[in-house]
Order: structure tokens, then C-alpha cells, then sequence
């Protein structure tokens, strides 16, 4: 059996995600959880997408949907959902494509390459293990995970101080909350892993097993630690 390695949210730092990998070394046992968000922010979403396409060769990848591919995805489903997206960032994603504002007007799907729009389209809506769950964003404590709504596990935002445990008993492994501090949440019951990368803090890989953790800043420069451990820079 692998490594069941999370990492939290991307936001279009391809550099971060590189380096991150590069550190991690995930192995074709290894299961890598993306928590979603991996666009819109953050300045090169398409180099993101590609190089988890191709990690989906190296491992067992479970990409998760996160509230800002969801909202890509109504807007290449539906133009009338196109400035909400903006609205997320949307415009970053669409420059690292090529696009210019002020240039020629063009379908959405024609900037985005179906390969892309494929992976989007495919992600999860959640990962479980015997011993955790896996979301972008939380859950409804009482409801299995089949029965969440997609509000829940794609807009709910982490409060330490009124979250509940699963009824499972499984530690859920989270994103979309970020952490300011750059410090990864650990609440024992839930971990919260986006620890801001886009905004100067750090992006995260967890390994849940042994609770190693990853971080890289945009710029790629690693240091590594424990939960609730000092870091290794």
C-alpha cells in the first residue's frame, strides 16, 4: 500500500505546485488527493492543469472539485454565468490561456482545450477512506457523503470554533478555508490545509498516514514538518 498524500489549494501557482511535487515524489502506489481549486487567482491555471493531467500518470490522482472549477463550469455550460466566474478570478485563468482583454471576442470553449475542459468535467465531489474524508470545502456533519449538497462541499466555509466532527468518526481532510497564519488547521476531527499560497502563504501536501506535511511558497522554496511541528526550512 502507498502513501494517501493531500494537497490543498493551487490557485494557479504552477511554480509552487512543481516544486511541491519535486518534494513529495509521489510513486505510482501513492494516492494524491487534490482539494480542488486548482484556478483562477494565481497567475499560470493552464501549467496547473497540465501538470496534474500528468501526474494522473504517475499515480492513483483524485482531483476534487473545488467552488472555483464548479463555477468554470456553469460559465462554459451557460454564458449567462460567465461574469460570476470573473467575478472569482476568472479573468487570471482566462489570461493564462492566451486571452487579452480588449482583443478578439471568442467562445469560451475556444480558449479552454477540451483535454482540460475533460479533466474539469471528471473531477469528484469527494474522496473516503476507512479512516478519513476528503472535500474541497465541508460537509453537513450528520449526512453520509453521498447525501451532501454540493453547497456543502464546495462553498461551506471552516469556523474552528463551531465545527463539528463527521458522525463517521473519519477525520476530514479540507480546503477553501485559507489560513492566513500560512499554519495548517488541526482541529483533530478536520485538518484544513489551504494554507493561502496564492496570497503569500504556502501551498500544502499532507501525508495522512503520518501526518509529514509539504509547503511551498510561489516562488517554489520548500520547508517541511509535522502537524502542529516546526518547520524545516
Amino acid at each position: 500500500m502507498g502513501r494517501t498524500i493531500a494537497i490543498g489549494d493551487i490557485h494557479g501557482c504552477a511554480n509552487a505546485l512543481t516544486a511541491l511535487l519535486d518534494a513529495v515524489a509521489p510513486e505510482r502506489d501513492d494516492t494524491v488527493v487534490t482539494l480542488g481549486d486548482y484556478t483562477d487567482r494565481g497567475p499560470d491555471s493552464r501549467r496547473v492543469i497540465d501538470r496534474l493531467i500528468a501526474l494522473a500518470g504517475q499515480c492513483n490522482l483524485i482531483p476534487l472539485l473545488g467552488n472555483h472549477e464548479e463555477a468554470l463550469l456553469d460559465a462554459l455550460r451557460d454564458t449567462s454565468s460567465l461574469r460570476r466566474w470573473l467575478t472569482l478570478g476568472g479573468a487570471d485563468t482566462l489570461r493564462s490561456y492566451g486571452w487579452i482583454s480588449g482583443g478578439p471576442r471568442r467562445a469560451l470553449t475556444d480558449w479552454i482545450p477540451e483535454l482540460h475542459r475533460t479533466f474539469l468535467s471528471g473531477c469528484h465531489d469527494y474522496y473516503e477512506t476507512p479512516t478519513h474524508l476528503f472535500v474541497h470545502a465541508g460537509y453537513v456533519p450528520d449526512l453520509a457523503m453521498a447525501e451532501q449538497s454540493g453547497l456543502a462541499l464546495r462553498w461551506r466555509v471552516t469556523d474552528a470554533a463551531t465545527a463539528e466532527s463527521h458522525y463517521s468518526g473519519k477525520v476530514a481532510v479540507v480546503g477553501h478555508t485559507p489560513q492566513r497564519s500560512g499554519e495548517v488547521l488541526d482541529l483533530g476531527f478536520l485538518v484544513c490545509i489551504d494554507t493561502n499560497c496564492v496570497r503569500g502563504g504556502w501551498l500544502t501536501a499532507l501525508d495522512v498516514a503520518t501526518n509529514q506535511v509539504w509547503q511551498v511558497d510561489r516562488d517554489g522554496k520548500l520547508r517541511t514538518k509535522g502537524v502542529g511541528g516546526p518547520p524545516s526550512v
